[in-house]
């Protein structure tokens, strides 16, 4: 069997080594030789995630035609790159692209600070705010009004509160999409319902393609669920989904399942266009593929005047293609600990059976705390007071980070609650370690991808604003310093990958 999951074609690697010849390079710097040239190219795009990790690389002779070098050329990268762990090649089954042995993945995700750290730690761990009042206390005094009823039954409803399910269909059917409530299905946050779709849908060894990057902690729970991840990378900056990779990863990797974030990706802040929407609906059902769509970040835009486009569930239907996920926790707060799935009927029946032997239910107070909240107008009212809120902490984190940090890339997002930058070629997991030395803690971009990708990256999430901003941003200035000048040694407790831009 093959070892590889993907396959990157001659022209499309020869496109992907051309873009990077428009970066600058370092001044003084000599020019190498073109094997190394080639090596260092490749292993960068494999670092950045540009080309997954176990992707199939074109045989010599092909590249060598797309790139106009000799065969010999593209035989001494190869063999570079092999030595290094960067590639790995078998008679019969070619070569396949790798990351070094011996370098653990930072899968983990961050562990809450404790109390005695909040003071003297910025915590940019987390893209979620603090509760929103008064919105979270009255909701919750609406619930206890009218909880009596619900006390006097066994309080277990597997599917959600009708009431809920109910407001919640209305609530896509008002945005277009004719929803029942026996389409809804209500979970323990979004996580709850992922792991309950997984389970559903893709036993162990099933192999699931999802976005490279992708949101660390739906990578770690299919890793953990015995998930083959197929990755599928991301267009340059906010493109949003590159159409032709993921046409050929759902052709001939045949996953069972896709896992996709349209809106205000995580952690790239890409918002996909209605032509992409339609075309990967179209491409996974050509594929047998099911598409699960997060839309936890879909009312977080930012910037006025932006048209939203139509939900991706709006090109399926049949509704045999798209499984739609939401959450209260991006928009209101991570603590209301409320997700829901819509999807056919006969789906949301064999989700609701699973779940006898898992959870049983979401807590009836926080459901109708929700349902509270959609009823009576105070989740519009504190969602609007999030994007504000939202916008301020973008635009302040934005100004210092180019401040202190003038040698970052990002790109702006237009909503959402993440910042995804390249750190100007130091290792993002020596970043994120040595900040937390100088009292900030940031994630590193490996967290964010498959088998070791994006380790020049972290992400800043948009959760503090002002002069917290300004000193997130200083502080992160002074941990890149110590990363580039050697002081920032690893204490060894989770050793980083290397990382040379």
């Amino acid at each position: 069997m093959p070892q590889w999951t993907s396959a990157v074609g001659s022209t499309q690697l020869a496109r992907l080594l051309t873009s990077q010849q428009a970066r600058p390079a370092s001044a003084g710097t000599r020019r190498p030789p073109a094997y190394r040239a080639l090596a260092d190219g490749i292993r960068l795009l494999v670092l950045e995630g540009r080309v997954p990790v176990a992707a199939r690389l074109p045989a010599e002779r092909e590249l060598a035609v797309a790139l106009a070098v000799s065969r010999t050329t593209v035989a001494a990268a190869y063999e570079a790159l092999r030595t290094e762990g960067f590639l790995e090649s078998r008679r019969g089954a070619g070569s396949w692209t790798a990351v070094p042995a011996g370098n653990p993945l930072p899968a983990r995700g961050l562990e809450p600070l404790p109390p005695e750290a909040l003071g003297s730690m910025i915590d940019l761990g987390c893209a979620a705010l603090p509760a929103p009042e008064p919105w979270l206390t009255r909701s919750v005094q609406g619930a206890l009004e009218e909880l009596p009823p619900y006390a006097h039954t066994h309080g277990d409803y597997p599917a959600g509160l009708p009431a809920l399910r109910a407001m919640l269909a209305e609530r896509y059917t008002a945005r277009g999409i004719p929803t029942m409530p026996e389409q809804i299905m209500v979970t323990t946050g979004a996580m709850g319902a992922i792991d309950a779709i997984c389970h559903l849908f893709a036993g162990r060894g099933e192999r699931i393609a999802v976005e490279s990057p992708s949101y660390a902690n739906i990578l770690q729970l299919m890793r953990e669920a015995g998930a083959r991840l197929v990755p599928v990378a991301m267009a340059e900056g906010l493109g949003g989904w590159d159409m032709d990779r993921w046409r050929q990863v759902l052709r001939d990797a045949a996953p069972r399942l896709a896992y996709v974030v349209a809106d205000f990706h995580n952690p790239t802040g890409a918002l996909a266009d209605e032509d992409q929407r339609r075309r990967l609906v179209d491409a996974a059902r050509h594929a047998g593929t099911v598409l699960v769509v997060d839309e936890t970040m879909s009312e977080l835009r930012l910037d006025e005047g932006l048209d939203m486009p139509r939900p991706v569930c709006g090109f399926d239907p049949a509704g045999s293609t798209v499984i739609t996920v939401g959450s209260a926790s991006k928009a209101f707060w991570a603590g209301m600990r409320i997700g829901w799935v819509r999807a056919a009927p006969d789906v949301i029946r064999s989700l609701v059976a699973a779940r006898a032997y898992a959870d049983l239910g979401t807590p009836v107070l926080e459901q109708l705390a929700l349902n509270w909240l959609l009823s009576t107008g105070g989740w519009q009212q504190a969602v609007d007071v999030r994007r504000e809120q939202a916008r301020d902490n973008r635009d302040a984190l934005v100004a210092a980070v180019r401040r202190e940090l003038p040698g970052w890339e990002f790109e702006v997002p237009r909503g959402g609650l993440t910042l995804w930058v390249r750190t100007g070629g130091l290792s993002g997991s020596r970043i994120a370690e040595v900040g937390e030395r100088v009292g900030v803690r940031v994630p590193s971009g490996p967290r964010f991808g498959v088998d070791g990708a994006f380790e020049g990256y972290v992400r800043l999430p948009f959760t503090v604003g002002g002069a917290v901003a300004e000193e997130a941003a200083v502080r992160l200035a002074a941990a890149a310093r110590l990363v580039e000048s050697g002081s920032g040694a690893g204490s060894g407790a989770e050793e980083p990958h290397t990382f040379v831009a």
